[in-house]
């Protein structure tokens, strides 16, 4: 079994556009001001290929997966 792979934000790098959450509503909602809140970290196996595709969307590279 492949564990879990962890997301995460440099909330320094980010700019707030959106298009994570966009990409990602299963696990990014956007607060108030459009930047990124993670409703978890793991991100499950079915949805490794939508958090890959949200990573390399990022146009300030803000977007990370670790593991």
């Amino acid at each position: 079994m492949t564990p879990d792979r962890k997301l995460r934000v440099d909330r320094v790098a980010c700019d707030g556009r959106g298009l994570c959450a966009e990409l990602l509503p299963e696990l990014i909602d956007l607060d108030e001001w459009g930047y990124p809140i993670l409703k978890q970290s793991n991100v499950p196996g079915q949805l490794r290929g939508h958090a890959r595709r949200a990573v390399a969307a990022c146009p300030r590279l803000a977007l990370h997966t670790d593991g």
